[in-house]
C-alpha cells in the first residue's frame, strides 16, 4: 500500500521580511519500498515579480513537477533546510521516537533552520512562533544539552524537564552532530557550539583558532567569539545566511543556502565518488556569480583543510548561498583538526587528479587547472599557507583560552611527514 506525506514549502524572498507559500513538496513510498519526491512550484508564486528559484540548477522556477529519488526522496535545497544530526535527534526526544519521517523533520524543525525555506501545512506560512534564544541564556541553554547527551536515542523529554523542552524547541535545525544552539544579541544572530561529553580537549578554543588563522590565509570566514559559561568555553559563530535589516523593516533577511552536497548532486554515503573539491570547482563556474574568486577560495580552503588534517571536510561543509539573485560560496565553516599519526592523511573529499583524495601537495598541485590557477600559482600559496599554520596554529590556541594540553592534544594533525610525498 502505497505511503504518502507532503507539505507546503515556505521562502522568505531575498533582502525582504515578505515570506511566500513557493511550492508543494510530495514525498511517496510505494508497495514496493520505492520512494518518489515530487515538488512543483505555485502558479501565484511564479508570478510574483521577486521570485526566485530555491534551486537554480535542479529547481528552476517553472511550472514542471519535479521528481528524485536521491537522497530517500527529498530534493537537496530541502533537505538542507532540514535539521542534522543533532537537530533530529532533538526532534526524536521530543515525539518520544526514532522512526521519524522526513517531512515530520522538516515540520517540527524550528526557525533556526539554515537557508530561506519553512515548512508547513497550510497553504499560507503561518507567522513566526517565537523570538530565539537570548546570549544571556547561554548557561541555560548548555545545561539543557547536557541534559539531552544524558538521554537515551528517541527517550521522551520528561515532563520534570519542561524547561528543557522550551530551550531546546529553537535552535535545533543548523548541522552537525555536536550540540549547539542559535541565539541572538544586539549584534546578530549566532551559532552556540557547545562542549559535548567525551572532548578530549578544548573544542571552543581549537576551532576559534583555526578560523583566525584561516582569516590570515586569505579565507573568509564569519565572525565569532568565545564566551566562558561557568567553567565551559563556547564558541560562537555568527550565522551567514542572516543579515539585520538596514532599511528599517525588524527582523533579518535571510539568504538563499544549499550544501556542496546538493551542488554535487550527491548523496550522503553512496554516492562518494561525486564528493570533490575538483568537481566543485567546475560547478561553482555555473553556480557562482564570482566563479574566479569562489575557485581560488575554494582551492585555498582544500589547501588549509590538509595542513590542519581536517578530515571531517564532507560535502555538508561547504554551502552556497545567496543573500540577493547571486550565488556565491559561502564563508568557511566547521574547521577542526583530527590528529592522527598516519604518515599520510586523506580528506574526505577528492583534492587532486593524480591521487585521488590523498592530502599531500604534489596531489594539491595536480589539480590546480580545474581552480583557474597555474602550477605555479597554486605552488604559492600552498608554500604561504604552509609557513602561515606553521607558524600560528598553537599560539591562536592559546590566545583562544587553549591550554598547552590542548596544543599537544592535536598537535599531530599539524605535523604531516608525507605532506611532500609523491
Amino acid at each position: 500500500m502505497a505511503r504518502t506525506e507532503e507539505c507546503f514549502v515556505y521562502i522568505q524572498l531575498p533582502r525582504s521580511a515578505e515570506v511566500l507559500t513557493c511550492g508543494r513538496f510530495v514525498r511517496e513510498q510505494n508497495a514496493f519500498g520505492d520512494v518518489v519526491g515530487r515538488f512543483v512550484y505555485g502558479r501565484r508564486y511564479r508570478e510574483h515579480p521577486m521570485a526566485v528559484p530555491i534551486d537554480p540548477i535542479n529547481l528552476p522556477l517553472s511550472s514542471n513537477t519535479y521528481e528524485t529519488t536521491r537522497l530517500g526522496g527529498v530534493f537537496g535545497a530541502i533537505r538542507d533546510a532540514g535539521p542534522d544530526a543533532w537537530g533530529r535527534r532533538v526532534i526524536e526526544h521530543a515525539l518520544g521516537k526514532v522512526d521519524v519521517g522526513e517531512i515530520e523533520y522538516l515540520l517540527n524543525s524550528p526557525e533556526d533552520r539554515a537557508g530561506a525555506l519553512s515548512f508547513g501545512l497550510g497553504k499560507t506560512p503561518p507567522p513566526p512562533v517565537r523570538p530565539f534564544n537570548s546570549t544571556l541564556q547561554l548557561e541555560a541553554l548548555l545545561d539543557a544539552a547536557r541534559q539531552l547527551e544524558s538521554l537515551n536515542v528517541g527517550e521522551p523529554i520528561p515532563e520534570s524537564l519542561q524547561r528543557l523542552q522550551e530551550l531546546i524547541e529553537a535552535g535545533t535545525s543548523m548541522g552537525g552532530a555536536r550540540p549547539k544552539n542559535v541565539v541572538a544579541d544586539d549584534d546578530g544572530i549566532w551559532l552556540a557550539k557547545f562542549p559535548a561529553r567525551g572532548d578530549r580537549w578544548n573544542n571552543a578554543a581549537v576551532e576559534g583558532a583555526l578560523l583566525s588563522v584561516a582569516k590570515e590565509c586569505d579565507i573568509r570566514v564569519p565572525p565569532y567569539r568565545i564566551e566562558n559559561v561557568g567553567t565551559a568555553p563556547v564558541l560562537l559563530v555568527r550565522r551567514f545566511d542572516r543579515e539585520k535589516f538596514t532599511d528599517g523593516q525588524p527582523g533579518y533577511g535571510k539568504a538563499r543556502m544549499v550544501s556542496a552536497l546538493t551542488v554535487l548532486g550527491g548523496e550522503e554515503m553512496i554516492d562518494k565518488q561525486r564528493w570533490s573539491y575538483l568537481l566543485l570547482s567546475d560547478e561553482l563556474q555555473r553556480w557562482s556569480a564570482r566563479p574566479q574568486l569562489d575557485r581560488a577560495e575554494l582551492f585555498r580552503r582544500m589547501v588549509f583543510n590538509a595542513l590542519v588534517t581536517n578530515n571531517d571536510d564532507h560535502p555538508r561543509n561547504h554551502a552556497l548561498i545567496a543573500h540577493t539573485s547571486d550565488w556565491r560560496l559561502s564563508p568557511a565553516y566547521d574547521i577542526t583538526p583530527s590528529p592522527v599519526h598516519a604518515f599520510e592523511r586523506d580528506l574526505a573529499m577528492v583534492c587532486g587528479a593524480a591521487a585521488g583524495r590523498r592530502a599531500t601537495k604534489p596531489n594539491l598541485l595536480s589539480g590546480s587547472a580545474r581552480f583557474g590557477l597555474s602550477v605555479e600559482e597554486a605552488n604559492a600559496i600552498v608554500d604561504h599557507m604552509r609557513t602561515k599554520v606553521a607558524a600560528m596554529w598553537e599560539g591562536a590556541i592559546l590566545t583562544h583560552g587553549g591550554s598547552q594540553a590542548d596544543c599537544e592534544a592535536v598537535r599531530p594533525a599539524f605535523q604531516i611527514p608525507g605532506f611532500d610525498a609523491t
